[in-house]
């Protein structure tokens, strides 16, 4: 076959030559096209770029975020302070490992809604503290203080209180109202605490700044009773420790000063129950006039009150001091009441006690039959309520009682040594019956 007749087959490319610069305008149609699908656009058409600080939303952590936004507006002061909590936060909670409470709490940095809120008060207390407001700075950070109340979140509520303190220092149109505010929070914190000794140190500045001061808080009572009241708790509790320290004569003293300051709170049930810890202490070191005269007190204010729980507590220690005077008779009438009350108001744990003690006196007073009345009794609230110490002691009780009642007749038995009586020596042994009548 001739060239001319044959129709010879061009080969075509599968891929465009990747050597040459000609695009095609088909090529060019296709790019532009996908570039523009690939883009955002805003509402008028313009393409819009996502800037280096919206992607790092998204990469960093919340704190980081938190971070660098209160340094990018200048506050140098909160970001240096939040930096500070999130790492002692961090340390507090690797601290002993698995073995601490704090180890399975959530890191604080990891909780947006705190870190949010660290931010917005601490921002608008360095903006305060720029302008001089302190009274302003003294609320956010209060409000900061109080909104920590979490489990493991204590040592953040202390530290935004004595922050909180040292803005009230500064605050000088108020007659010094936020410093006393300041320590009365401050004092209360730690008395939840436990520590008693900074609670009084801060109770007693909040009572010397809030002497003969007309301020009134929320609940319509007086700064300067709130004070009162504070104090009386912190040395009550002071107090008790050195009673269980045996140290009676500090006991005391802490105490007449604190039925001081009760009376002058003009706080009947405060010095109620001020007055009953006074007796107490008289009674511990033998001063039963003393100690009688303050449960009497105690006794008079509570009945008038209707403070069932304290009347009875009155009760039993009158009837412990005429006890130890060997005044038994009132003593048994002072438990009665005791019982009388505490029945009356179904308290269990009173009831028992008063019935148990009540046994008590008759047994050694050989009254064994009216002693074994009320250790019954006690037995009974024991099974009823389901304590198991109670019970046991109450049996304890109620066998020595049945042993001693049986005494006298079983020695009589055993001296005379009949037949008869050495018959029913054995047939006690063998029922356990009560008595050899």
């Amino acid at each position: 076959m001739s060239a001319p007749a044959v129709l010879r087959q061009q080969k075509t490319p599968l891929l465009p030559d990747i050597n040459t610069s000609k695009i095609s305008a088909q090529d060019r149609k296709v790019r532009s096209h996908t570039q523009k699908k690939s883009r955002p656009t805003t509402d008028n058409g313009q393409t819009s770029h996502i800037t280096k600080d919206e992607i790092s939303l998204y990469r960093n952590t919340q704190s980081q975020n938190v971070c660098v936004a209160m340094l990018r507006e200048g506050f140098h002061h909160s970001f240096e302070e939040l930096f500070f909590l999130l790492r002692r936060f961090e340390e507090a909670r690797r601290a002993g490992g698995p073995d601490n409470p704090l180890w399975y709490l959530p890191s604080l940095q990891d909780q947006p809604d705190k870190l949010h809120t660290l931010q917005r008060h601490l921002t608008k207390a360095e903006v305060a503290f720029r302008a001089g407001n302190f009274v302003e700075v003294y609320e956010e950070q209060l409000t900061l203080a109080r909104y920590f109340t979490g489990p493991g979140e204590d040592w953040l509520s202390l530290h935004f209180h004595q922050q909180a303190l040292r803005s009230a220092q500064r605050v000088k149109l108020d007659g010094g109202r936020k410093e006393a505010e300041a320590n009365a929070n401050m004092a209360r914190v730690f008395l939840e605490q436990g520590q008693l000794d900074l609670a009084k140190e801060h109770f007693e500045v909040f009572y010397r700044l809030s002497q003969e001061r007309p301020w009134w808080d929320a609940t319509g009572r007086t700064l300067q009773h709130c004070a009162c009241e504070g104090l009386c708790v912190v040395y009550t509790q002071l107090a008790q420790g050195a009673l269980q320290s045996q140290e009676y004569e500090l006991a005391i003293e802490i105490l007449n000063k604190a039925f001081s300051i009760a009376k002058e709170a003009d706080d009947e049930e405060i010095q109620g129950q001020v007055a009953y810890w006074v007796g107490l202490a008289n009674h511990c070191v033998g001063d039963l006039d003393t100690a009688k005269q303050y449960f009497s007190m105690s006794l008079n204010i509570t009945t008038v009150l209707g403070d069932t729980e304290n009347q009875g507590r009155a009760y039993k220690a009158i009837a412990k001091s005429l006890e130890s005077d060997g005044k038994l008779a009132e003593a048994v009438q002072h438990l009665e009441k005791f019982a009388e009350v505490s029945r009356s108001n179904k308290q269990q744990e009173n009831l028992e006690e008063a019935c148990m003690s009540m046994g008590s006196i008759y047994s050694n007073r050989g009254e064994y039959d009216r002693g074994l009345e009320y250790l019954q009794q006690a037995y009974e609230i024991a099974k009823t309520v389901g304590n198991v110490g109670w019970l046991q002691r109450a049996q304890v009780c109620v066998g020595m009682t049945h042993a001693q009642r049986m005494l006298p007749s079983f020695s009589t038995h055993t001296t005379n040594a009949t037949p008869d009586h050495i018959r029913r020596i054995l047939t006690w042994k063998d029922r356990r019956q009560d008595t050899f009548d």
